[in-house]
């Protein structure tokens, strides 16, 4: 067999143990290591596992990562999802669908101190889905608002899938989280803009309630200083240059732990469970790093990557064009498998043709693709990426989010929350159709700070 098919015949047999349920680090392990032996026998595989799992994880880059997975862990229990669901309710529940918006803005708050889609998603469903029960909300709204609003945990700062995006490309951590800003903001109105479009098609779907009195407005408005404060020394301090990102992940930390034990939610049995679940967590994420190493070795040994790049410039597409085949790629590959195994596996696929596609300039010099840098086309590419990643959370069969919800609310028929999200679903696909458009909305943040 020749190296083409024989990696071509491992990317199939990849997607089948995935699509049936084996784990992905174990899965890319398998593939990657029997491929590598199959191509240059057993000595080479050994020789390469002996110092690969050093080379990977010395990476201080990856420092960052149980930090803010400690951080999120932390304010799950702090509390703080609780203090931003009430402060937005306060300001957006006296409107139809007020208390649907109201979880948005929540999500996107706490999306920014935890970073994890699912997290936020668990999180805020069980503050919010309550009270949207209470409000008499349909099932679909009240359930597809709370999976969907959970993805904004992927792209609003801090985002772990975000930063092991920018360690694969070799992009500036700090760079990227700037770059997410203006488009995380934009799925927040997009959001809420489809929540109100929704109750006003189907009122019954989206009750009013008289909202509150003033003084209980006053009450949760405060209650939103101490996440504004976190978020904002957080990524101000990174923004402004006074620490690097490992280092603000470690202030967040502090923060939060600070804030649970001023509110008492934070004792010593809620900070030794937010470190187990730390440790589960950064070892699953550091184990799919390994496994995908191993298959980019495989993989560049073939020389698949490069085949792909070159039949996506012999075909005569457009640079769009190749852009959009890719990102509709990574949609119908968001239905099989998690965001992070999907960043790490196609991602060094991808980049090259992206390369390629921009003119082949690998120097950052202007390229005559897209008429940007190959610095810019990181950011551009990274956050339009992550935007359809996100996607995958909420379609089926995979949809960790809906499943996630449909834990939670066991009243609601799965089927139920699939047809709730399906109008977020679109909401992205505009987001995305207006990046597309404007890239000036995700590379400004990161040209006013470089310049």
């Amino acid at each position: 067999m020749d190296p083409i098919s024989l990696g071509i015949l491992g990317l199939v047999i990849l997607i089948t143990l995935i699509a049936i349920r084996i784990p992905i680090a174990y899965a890319m392990i398998l593939v990657g290591g029997v491929g590598v032996m199959i191509l240059n026998g057993p000595l080479l595989v050994m020789s390469q596992l002996k110092t690969l799992g050093w080379g990977v994880f010395s990476n201080y880059g990856l420092s960052v990562v149980p930090m803010f997975v400690l951080m999120g862990a932390l304010a799950s229990r702090a509390g703080l999802s609780q203090a931003l669901f009430r402060g937005a309710n306060a300001w957006l529940g006296w409107m139809r669908g007020g208390t649907a918006m109201a979880a948005i803005a929540g999500c996107a708050g706490f999306g920014s101190v935890c970073g994890s889609s699912l997290a936020t998603a668990s999180t805020m469903g069980k503050v919010a889905l309550p009270e949207l029960r209470r409000f008499k909300y349909s099932g679909a709204l009240a359930t597809g608002t709370l999976a969907a609003g959970g993805v904004l945990g992927i792209l609003i700062p801090p985002s772990v899938v975000l930063i092991i995006y920018a360690l694969i490309v070799e992009a500036n951590i700090v760079t990227m989280f700037a770059a997410a800003m203006l488009p995380g903001l934009l799925a927040v109105v997009l959001f809420i803009l489809t929540i109100a479009i929704y109750v006003t098609i189907r009122p019954e779907a989206g009750p009013r309630h008289g909202g509150v009195d003033m003084a209980e407005f006053r009450s949760a408005t405060v209650g939103l200083i101490p996440v504004m404060v976190i978020f904002g020394l957080v990524l101000g301090g990174i923004y402004g240059g006074f620490f690097n990102p490992t280092p603000a992940a470690a202030v967040g930390v502090a923060l939060v732990w600070i804030y649970g034990l001023f509110t008492r939610t934070i004792g010593f049995g809620e900070l030794v469970e937010s470190l187990k679940e730390t440790a589960g967590t950064t070892g699953m994420i550091y184990l799919i790093l390994l496994g995908a190493e191993l298959m980019k070795i495989f993989m560049s040994r073939i020389g698949l990557p490069q085949v792909t790049a070159e039949w996506m410039v012999n075909s005569g597409f457009a640079p769009m064009t190749g852009l959009i085949l890719l990102l509709v790629a990574l949609i119908m590959l968001g239905c099989l498998m998690d965001s992070l195994s999907m960043i790490l596996l196609v991602i060094p696929f991808f980049w090259p043709v992206l390369l390629e596609l921009n003119g082949g300039l690998y120097q950052g010099a202007e390229g005559a693709g897209f008429g940007m840098s190959t610095e810019e086309l990181k950011v551009w590419f990274g956050i339009l990426a992550l935007i359809v990643v996100e996607l995958g959370l909420i379609t089926p069969p995979v949809g960790m989010n809906v499943f996630v919800i449909s834990a939670l609310a066991k009243d609601t028929p799965m089927s139920e929350t699939f047809k709730g999200v399906m109008p977020f679903f679109f909401a992205e696909v505009i987001r995305v159709a207006i990046l597309l458009a404007f890239p000036a909305i995700t590379l400004w943040l990161p040209r006013l700070l470089s310049g």
